[in-house]
């Protein structure tokens, strides 16, 4: 039997750590689920925050043998892991900014992510640990999430608009932390915006050799190529183009969890 991984996130931006994980363990079985109905999540209090995303994992551990958990969303893994850690009996992964090695390579960063992480004490004490000498400075963006959704579902993005939104880094930068899964999606575009020499960390591959260690090595020893199933919160407007996505991405359609807002 395959090991069944639950990849979760606010949007479609955690199909960046999907790849990762699915590079390594190739033929393990993915669920990937998303709360659009409340997407942004960097608009939600943390009590609402935990209380979703305990509601759609939970009922998802009890529909399939999940075997690890996967927040693929920083927002969320600064506020919600230690609520479903205690919850679960089975590993919880997640997200966090890849300051450490930035670090190790330069002391100009500049740490992209949305503006609850950059709000969050959680995201101080990293820099404090792992960058106390180094000049980190912080931009905080709900557009550039949106412009990743967008670009995922066949969207150009706008790179005069990136520009205007990272004008504050402008020669002031040389390497940037994204912050946001959503991010690794626009790695081309924020080069193109930011220039070419500009070096860029994310920590998808990382949290992929941690979800590998934990299930120790395994979701290998099969032959079998599984299909991955997918689950928004509500119903979208856009789900022929999602389906598409996901397709591409070798997940079945779309299946609905009905779980709105409010």
């Amino acid at each position: 039997m395959p090991k069944h991984i639950l990849i979760f996130d606010s949007g479609i931006g955690g199909l960046s750590v999907y790849k990762e994980i699915k590079y390594q363990l190739p033929l393990a079985k993915y669920i990937y689920a998303f709360d659009n109905a409340a997407f942004p999540y960097g608009e939600l209090t943390e009590s609402v925050l935990i209380e979703r995303t305990t509601h759609i994992i939970s009922k998802l551990c009890s529909k399939f043998p999940i075997d690890i958990v996967v927040i693929a969303c920083n927002t969320a893994s600064t506020v919600v892991l230690p609520s479903l850690r205690d919850k679960l009996d089975i590993p919880v992964v997640g997200v966090v900014p890849a300051i450490k090695p930035a670090a190790l390579v330069s002391n100009k960063i500049g740490l992209l992510a949305t503006p609850a992480t950059v709000k969050r004490s959680y995201t101080y004490d990293l820099i404090k640990s792992f960058a106390p000498i180094s000049d980190v400075q912080l931009l905080g963006s709900t557009r550039l999430v949106e412009m990743a959704e967008e670009k995922m579902i066949g969207i150009d993005v706008d790179i005069a608009e990136l520009k205007e939104i990272l004008s504050p880094w402008q020669n002031k930068v040389d390497t940037i932390v994204l912050g946001c899964t959503h991010f690794p999606f626009l790695k081309n575009e924020i080069k193109k915006a930011l220039g070419n020499k500009i070096l860029l960390i994310d920590s998808g591959e990382a949290i992929a050799r941690r979800v590998k260690q934990l299930l120790n090595g395994d979701g290998m020893e099969s032959a079998v190529l599984f299909e991955g199933e997918v689950f928004c919160s509500a119903p979208s407007i856009k789900e022929e183009a999602l389906n598409h996505t996901f397709k591409e991405l070798n997940f079945s359609s779309l299946q609905c969890l009905g779980y709105p807002k409010f």
